[in-house]
């Protein structure tokens, strides 16, 4: 169940970083960050990794796009 919840979390916050990736909307990525951490918490609960998988893939592009927008020094 927790895995399940987390794979929800992931693909929400990966559709929001899709999102993030329009010119001026890059400052939404300080809200993706946060909720994929959380899912990747609850992911960690679960016996299958995938959705740990997927939060941090989602924390890691949310990273890039922050630090090529200069949000990120």
């Amino acid at each position: 169940m927790a895995n399940i919840l987390s794979l929800i979390i992931g693909i929400v916050a990966l559709l929001c970083a899709v999102v993030a990736f329009i010119p001026l909307l890059g400052a939404l990525n300080w809200l993706i960050i946060p909720l994929a951490v959380i899912g990747a918490g609850i992911g960690l609960i679960g016996k299958s990794k995938s959705g740990t998988a997927l939060n941090i893939f989602v924390i890691i592009i949310g990273v890039v796009r922050l630090s090529l927008g200069g949000g990120i020094i």
